[in-house]
């Protein structure tokens, strides 16, 4: 590995390791009520929104009723979005004349946005205007960041308090999140990648004069304050089509390496916020390893397959081989601002966080890089995943491992002092097998489906890998494009937006009930019989446990993909 490359993907980790104490020190002054150095230029604003929301900022509501309160308003925000992108052509801020959306896509895109999936079935500066840029897609980036961020922190709320008294407001929970978080941050963000050469503007497409004398029709518009919400709030939808390997929103080496540590930095601080909240900095650093193994894994994966390059495309880097010692590895479909390292961190974080942002093409990555980029997928968005997502998964997950580790002692499991009972275990399991069975039950329809199949650009298992990373982003609710898959298309559009609903919502209706079940529990003292949960040996437990559910589900259908496309790559054979 070239040095160069070493101390990128080395100074990614450790500047994540780092922010995490410090950011999780915020979040828990914010999600306790305490005041911040924000508060007093940002405290009106949120009392302003109480007063006028009618909202009683003291009161505490059941599971049934947070849960409600989620549905009712992603319900709203589905409709709202879904009538702006239809009528987009007809209001103001629309200087290229963008129509709006068909039925199909507006129904797609309003659900991507609001899942906090924002998968992109359209071409981003052509397809939607500014005003829906600006007023939906980066509304959306906010609030359903902050709904994430929400339902996570009502599930470490119930896991650690002592008394029984509801699992918080949803509606606190989602203020503060916008108000003293993803907002600040993302204004800071803006200003840094402005800066750096991102465009914030809201005049319409230059028109210029190439020095051939061509024309040409350059696309801008309100981009940083776009990109800085798309990337802290793990959304992963670009001003453009071509995302963060467009040089208006990812101009330099610098922006890549920010925006990737941005894509961490809130998922690796909750895990700090769980272990101040209970009482045991050590719970909240299992979490954190055990998210960071695994993304290590992954990225060390995907570097070494994307390093060692296609062997049927080599011949011609094989003299540069020769004379300096090392393969130019992989770089179709990357930007050589970024090389392959900038381009591999970048894609094992967008896929292991749930963020869907791209900075080259994932079609083009190796086949077991594609397939890490996969499986990071269908772990369960737990390998830091979304805001709140991630770490509410990883605690499903955790879950679990307390139950096999219950198994092997001969206990009845218990996490954080409270006794895991047979309601827990029901609501953890439907909630894996919520989101890996409408992974592979989009993708086996698919590919047997000829409209499906008719969208593919490649044939063989690079075509079904086409078809299995459309359905894993969208029940995944990740958001990113493997390429050469036609999205756009009646059937796609309405199954992966069906899939986008399921695999936020069947996924947190269980949480939330595990949140209601667990907040009215006593803590029991610990005995020599209890497992211990703040230590190496959770750790190792609980990342089995990831891969094993991983492995056991998705494997065959790896198997029939990612893997024999590198086998037949070897063997000299391309899709």
């Amino acid at each position: 590995m070239p040095t160069w490359d070493l101390l990128q993907l080395g100074l990614v980790v450790a500047v994540v390791v780092g922010l995490a104490r410090p950011l999780g020190a915020y979040l828990d002054a914010v999600y306790s009520g305490r005041r911040t150095f924000l508060h007093r230029i940002l405290g009106p604003a949120e009392r302003w929104v109480y007063r006028f929301a009618g909202i009683d900022a003291d009161s505490e509501m059941s599971w049934w009723s947070y849960t409600a309160a989620l549905l009712t308003f992603s319900a709203i925000g589905v409709i709202v979005l879904f009538i702006l992108l239809r009528l987009q052509g007809i209001l103001p801020l629309n200087p290229e004349h963008v129509p709006g959306m068909s039925v199909g896509l507006a129904f797609n895109t309003a659900i991507s946005f609001v899942t906090n999936t924002n998968w992109q079935a359209y071409a981003g500066e052509t397809g939607a205007s500014h005003l829906s840029q600006m007023a939906g897609l980066t509304w959306q980036n906010f609030i359903s960041a902050a709904c994430g961020i929400a339902v996570a922190v009502a599930l470490v709320r119930a896991l650690t308090r002592s008394e029984c008294r509801g699992i918080g407001n949803f509606w606190v929970d989602l203020t503060r999140g916008c108000l003293y978080v993803l907002l600040p941050l993302a204004v800071l963000f803006a200003v840094v990648l402005a800066s750096q050469g991102v465009v914030q503007t809201i005049e319409p497409a230059a028109h210029v004069t190439t020095l051939e004398g061509a024309g040409q029709v350059i696309a801008r518009g309100p981009v940083a304050s776009q990109e800085a919400i798309k990337i802290l709030g793990t959304n992963g939808g670009g001003f453009f089509n071509a995302n963060s390997a467009h040089p208006f929103e990812n101009p330099t080496p610098l922006t890549n390496f920010l925006q990737v540590v941005a894509i961490l930095a809130i998922p690796a601080g909750l895990t700090h916020l769980f272990g101040r909240w209970a009482g045991n900095g050590r719970q909240g650093w299992v979490l954190f390893s055990a998210m960071l193994l695994l993304f290590v894994l992954g990225l060390g994966l995907m570097y070494s397959a994307e390093r060692a390059g296609n062997p049927n495309l080599t011949a011609a880097g094989a003299d540069q081989e020769a004379t300096t010692g090392s393969s130019g590895g992989n770089m179709e479909g990357k930007e050589v601002r970024f090389g392959i390292a900038g381009t591999t961190a970048f894609a094992n974080a967008t896929t292991a966080v749930s963020c869907g942002a791209v900075a080259g093409s994932q079609s083009s990555l190796t086949p077991l890089a594609g397939g890490v980029a996969l499986m990071n997928i269908g772990l369960g968005e737990v390998v830091f995943g979304g805001v709140g997502s991630g770490l509410y998964g990883m605690l499903v997950f955790a879950i679990l491992a307390v139950f096999i580790a219950g198994l092997m002692v001969g206990r009845t499991p218990e996490y954080l002092g409270k006794k895991v009972g047979p309601k827990e275990m029901k609501m953890a399991m439907l909630a894996v097998l919520a989101l890996e069975a409408g992974i592979l039950i989009i993708a086996g329809i698919g590919v047997i489906h000829e409209p499906a199949l008719a969208a593919r650009l490649n044939l063989g298992p690079h075509g079904l890998s086409e078809i299995l990373y459309a359905a894993s982003s969208a029940v995944g609710n990740n958001g990113s494009a493997f390429a050469g898959l036609n999205a756009d298309t009646t059937y796609f559009n309405v199954v992966l937006g069906i899939g986008m609903l399921a695999g936020r919502f069947l996924f947190i209706v269980p949480v939330l009930a595990i949140a209601g079940s667990m907040s009215c529990k006593k803590v029991a003292p610990e005995s020599q019989g209890t497992f211990p949960t703040d230590g190496v040996i959770f750790v190792g437990l609980l990342v089995g446990v990831i891969l094993i559910v991983g492995a056991l589900t998705f494997f065959p259908v790896y198997a029939l993909g990612p893997v024999l496309e590198h086998l037949y790559m070897l063997a000299g054979t391309l899709f």
